[in-house]
């Protein structure tokens, strides 16, 4: 498929030919590690999808985190906690069983947002924003192995990112100030889902590339944070094309 030369059982990790042009590495052991990263974040996303169909269907939850003030609280809390866990995880990101526990504690806390948000959002929005997201994670992931295989790089759009983002959350901030109407709110859903699935085929082509064999959570991290803040934004879009 990514024009590899498989062995005598059809095992694409036994094969001999290299992953990318100027392949130093054995490819058994980069296809090794991204077997490894791709298992982690498959127990990511099942673990956010379990989580945010509890707090979706167990009514109570929801209502206390927007009718209580000691709910409010906890959400913020909820919200703030996956940046407070990246500060450990950066020192202990080699070190098991700390490096798990700090990812499931990172991936459940976001969980909770996600459900949150997604509690009071229609369910056709959710499968419509869900869908379009199953469908762009695998046909850019797919496509980076595939424009790998043949001498392409991604690492160039890194700089570019970053502004974006940067830009990104400043507008937003802008916006929470001062909304700025529907039609707004669309176009920044739409430019930052982009940017998102722009770096869903940076963060794969580094996978692909240049994580080392022990960055095996931060490589998970990032493509887990790719894949959520473009279903956020792709349910930002929904949501305002709805309203």
């Amino acid at each position: 498929m990514w024009g590899q030369q498989y062995g005598k059982d059809g095992d694409v990790e036994a094969a001999r030919g290299a992953l990318y042009p100027m392949m130093m590495e054995p490819p058994e052991l980069r296809w090794s590690f991204i077997r490894k990263v791709y298992s982690i974040l498959l127990v990511q996303l099942l673990c956010t999808v379990a989580v945010a169909a509890v707090v979706v269907t167990v009514h109570p939850i929801a209502n206390f985190f927007v009718t209580t003030s000691a709910g409010l609280g906890l959400y913020i809390f909820i919200v703030i906690l996956p940046f407070i866990v990246l500060c450990p995880m950066y020192y202990y990101y080699q070190k098991h069983p700390i490096n798990f526990i700090l990812l499931g504690l990172f991936t459940v806390s976001l969980s909770m947002a996600i459900g949150i948000i997604c509690a009071f959002t229609s369910g056709k929005v959710i499968l419509e924003a869900a869908i379009l997201t199953t469908v762009v994670v695998v046909s850019l992931t797919v496509y980076t192995f595939w424009a790998a295989s043949r001498g392409k790089d991604f690492s160039f759009l890194g700089p570019f990112l970053f502004a974006a983002v940067i830009a990104l959350i400043v507008f937003g901030l802008i916006q929470m100030l001062f909304p700025m109407g529907r039609i707004t709110t669309m176009i920044y859903g739409c430019i930052a889902a982009l940017v998102f699935a722009a770096y869903i085929v940076y963060d794969t082509d580094n996978l692909i590339k240049r994580y080392s064999y022990d960055e095996y959570i931060w490589a998970a991290v990032s493509l887990y944070l790719d894949i959520i803040n473009l279903f956020q934004m792709l349910l930002l879009v929904f949501r305002a094309a709805e309203s």
